[in-house]
């Protein structure tokens, strides 16, 4: 059979275009399987190296016992670094959270394109690129030379400015996902748009609201930066935000690994593997919860 012009058509059913079709998928799954390898390859070696040299410090005095204050002092303690950094971020994330929600509801759902609206989405985006040392130096010239001392609530501060673009980002993603037959079948039925909104759009994007912000917690509870700065240092346990120098995981593993004594290097690692270990944690929780209200949803 030949076409118009008196040429032959390819077979397009034949064995050769299978044999390529079957060539082109094992090669390009071969190339993401690369591509995972070497993603994952940095990954893998800094773990290993943080869990070979951290894990021989942990102890349940790790947990338990004060930091040392002379830095050559061998032996466990890091509980008030540990204290530090659960309570501070967690005042960051009660801050920054329930705001950043909040301001995403009116991006999504009342601002849409107004022009204070894309005034507060450009502000979240700049935000999100400025340095963490940059929030820092805010939080200390806004709060800490006004208050006269390092706090505990100032690092809160601090973390909370870091969180707040990123709540606010995510969360507005997750509400634009949202079908809008949910929206408009809600207002058929009588409801109010703020009960519209509280009733059916965020419990829909829960799920991706909840890791979003997890992940935001995650991440500042690594900053190390705007914890020198905001913070101070404390070698006991000062569960009071409010009352005088804190200190967290990120700060004493910074001042213990710029010191070159072995004990304080020792330590330096199992903290790195503390903080390893609340972030990982923190990252399993956002999954689980986020696969349990979608399980819900169904």
């Amino acid at each position: 059979m030949t076409t118009l012009q008196g040429q032959t058509p390819p077979d397009l059913s034949g064995r050769n275009l299978s044999f390529r079709r079957a060539f082109a998928n094992r090669a390009a799954t071969s190339l993401i399987a690369l591509c995972v390898l070497v993603a994952a390859l940095p990954l893998a070696l800094v773990a290993w190296e943080v869990v070979s040299k951290g894990a021989s410090a942990w102890s349940l005095a790790w947990f338990v016992e004060e930091i040392p204050r002379n830095y050559r002092t061998e032996g466990p303690g890091m509980g008030p670094a540990i204290l530090g950094t659960l309570t501070i971020t967690g005042m960051a994330a009660l801050m920054s959270i329930p705001i950043g929600v909040l301001g995403a509801v009116y991006l999504n759902e009342y601002g849409k394109n107004k022009p204070l609206a894309r005034f507060i989405r450009t502000m979240a985006d700049v935000m999100t690129g400025v340095p963490s040392i940059m929030m820092g130096l805010f939080i200390y010239v806004g709060y800490v030379i006004v208050i006269g001392d390092k706090t505990g609530f100032g690092g809160a501060l601090a973390l909370a400015c870091l969180m707040l673009p990123i709540v606010i980002r995510s969360t507005e993603e997750m509400l634009r996902l949202v079908p809008d037959e949910l929206r408009q079948a809600s207002s058929g039925l009588g409801a109010r748009k703020w009960r519209t909104t509280l009733g059916v759009v965020l419990p829909a994007a829960s799920s991706g609201i909840t890791s979003g912000s997890l992940l935001a917690v995650a991440r500042a509870a690594g900053e190390t930066a705007p914890i020198i700065v905001t913070v101070g240092l404390t070698y006991i346990y000062k569960p009071d935000l409010f009352d005088g120098q804190n200190t967290t995981l990120a700060a004493q593993i910074f001042r213990n690994a710029s010191q070159p004594f072995a004990a304080s290097q020792e330590r330096a690692w199992g903290a790195a593997l503390t903080l390893i270990a609340i972030v990982f944690v923190f990252t399993i929780l956002s999954r689980i919860i986020a696969a349990r209200f979608a399980i819900d949803k169904r």
